[in-house]
């Protein structure tokens, strides 16, 4: 299988090739794999433009019309499931198992979007409360909010496109996207499906990849009443600054913890964490970063850490036994690499990995990290996580809470009451337990607190984000 050599933007429903300025590499190779088209700032301007033109259709549209569009972007994903997961090996560095899981998640995010669309539903409010609104009765239901604009990163580039792009169909909002420049593909193969559908009116969608710098209109301009940002927290928090009144929805950085409690099942554990900690080489805003462990098995379940993190196969993510590919780019793993450094220099000690060539940074566990150290207080975005232990479980709760992030949390243990009282004191947007904090279905309300950003993902939870309230109150006559 191979890629086309050049491809278009989408503005406004249609495939443009202005230029082909951004050059995207293969992530492995570290050559270029294809040239995309890049959005200047007067096309950026004609797709917002064309989402307020296309505004009232898309809001008259039937239930059953934008469940239809969803539906058809349902059948083409899965016939063109090979390709979209070749192209995100490609364009990512994901590995093709990691990549054929991303494009699962993206079908069952569409499809999930085509069962909401007929449920956005209202509700009758009695307003005869006191003598004066006796007569009187209410009823509110959820309209569009409008135009958006989205801005999705490199990470899951189909998925978290997805949880973007199928909630506003379903709810009749037409939108801008700005794919990450690293990784634009996955949204143009989305946009080339959407173009298909007749039915939606021009300026529903325009997907526009653009420099960083030529980008502001999706974040300034008031023309767009709803902003859904994923990213790291540094752009994330400057964007909001710059929104003006529009809404926002941030999904940032996270530096998530997983418990592992003395009664909890340690193959389970063992091979959970592996997975949460280095699927995708790390780069995930809820992967594993901090291991948390009972003393009483701390030095056990270390040793089974150690040993199951040196087997882990790295290399071409195109081999189908390879579950380490690379970081997004070198320099993203020369900072990791200087992080690691660091905290060896002020006391920490190396379990495993710790060695890079290139965007290849091997899996690496650490211990006695201090905590003024990257390593432990800032967000790794790679195949790094960190072990300490805990005594006491309020101890254990603290930890994970020492935490400018407040994404997702993990907790292995058998003990409900423990698992309860987590839910009640944990500081962040979800307790997962018995499992890690990477774990999550496309349908759950999915975001975090404190640096971790503002907002939930989640079909169901964006679509509330993408609809106002509006209110009626009738006078009756009788």
């Amino acid at each position: 299988m191979s890629l086309k050599s050049v491809y278009p933007l989408y503005l406004n429903n249609k495939a443009e090739q202005p230029n082909q300025d951004l050059a995207v590499t293969d992530k492995y190779s570290g050559e270029i794999a294809f040239h995309t088209a890049l959005a200047t700032p007067d096309i950026i301007d004609a797709g917002i433009a064309g989402a307020v033109r296309a505004a009232p259709a898309m809001a008259r549209l039937a239930s059953y019309e934008r469940q239809a569009v969803l539906n058809h972007c349902v059948t083409r994903f899965q016939a063109r499931a090979d390709e979209l997961a070749y192209a995100l090996c490609v364009e990512a560095g994901k590995p093709i198992k990691d990549s054929e899981g991303e494009v699962s998640r993206l079908i069952d995010t569409f499809r999930i979007a085509a069962e909401e669309a007929p449920r956005i539903y209202g509700e009758v409010q009695p307003l005869d409360i006191s003598p004066r609104s006796r007569a009187y009765m209410g009823m509110w239901k959820r309209v569009p909010i409008g135009p958006c604009s989205f801005i999705s990163p490199f990470n899951f580039p189909l998925n978290l496109a997805a949880h973007k792009i199928a909630p506003a169909i379903a709810a009749g909002c037409p939108f801008v996207m700005k794919p990450a420049s690293k990784t634009p593909l996955g949204a143009l193969i989305i946009g080339e499906i959407l173009a298909e559908c007749d039915i939606l009116p021009l300026g529903a969608f325009s997907i526009l990849p653009a420099s960083r710098d030529g980008a502001d209109l999706f974040t300034t301009d008031d023309r767009l009443k709803l902003l859904s940002f994923t990213g790291s927290p540094a752009v994330g928090w400057d964007l909001k600054a710059k929104a003006g009144k529009k809404k926002l929805v941030l999904e940032l950085g996270g530096n998530a913890a997983v418990v592992v409690d003395k009664d909890a099942d340690l193959d389970h554990a063992l091979d959970r964490i592996i997975f949460g900690a280095f699927y995708q080489s790390g780069q995930s805003c809820i992967g594993v970063q901090r291991i948390i462990i009972h003393a009483d098995i701390y030095d056990k379940f270390r040793a089974m850490l150690v040993a199951k993190t040196q087997t882990l196969v790295a290399g071409d993510p195109h081999d189908r036994n390879t579950f380490i590919g690379p970081m997004i780019s070198e320099n993203e793993a020369k900072r990791l690499e200087g992080w690691i450094n660091s905290a060896l220099a002020n006391g920490a000690r190396l379990l495993a990995g710790g060695t890079r060539k290139g965007a290849m940074l091997d899996a690496t566990l650490l211990e006695n990290v201090a905590p003024d150290q990257d390593a432990y207080r800032e967000e790794a975005f790679g195949p790094l996580a960190i072990l300490s232990k805990f005594t006491e479980w309020d101890d254990a709760i603290e930890q994970v809470n020492n935490s400018k992030y407040g994404l997702q949390a993990g907790l292995f243990t058998n003990d409900i009451h423990k698992a309860l009282n987590a839910w009640d004191d944990l500081d962040v947007g979800g307790v997962v337990i018995n499992d890690v904090s990477s774990f999550r279905v496309d349908n759950m309300p999915y975001g975090g607190v404190k640096d971790s950003g503002l907002g939930r993902e989640g079909v169901r939870f964006a679509i509330e984000d993408m609809t106002e309230i509006r209110n009626m109150v009738i006078l009756r006559n009788r």
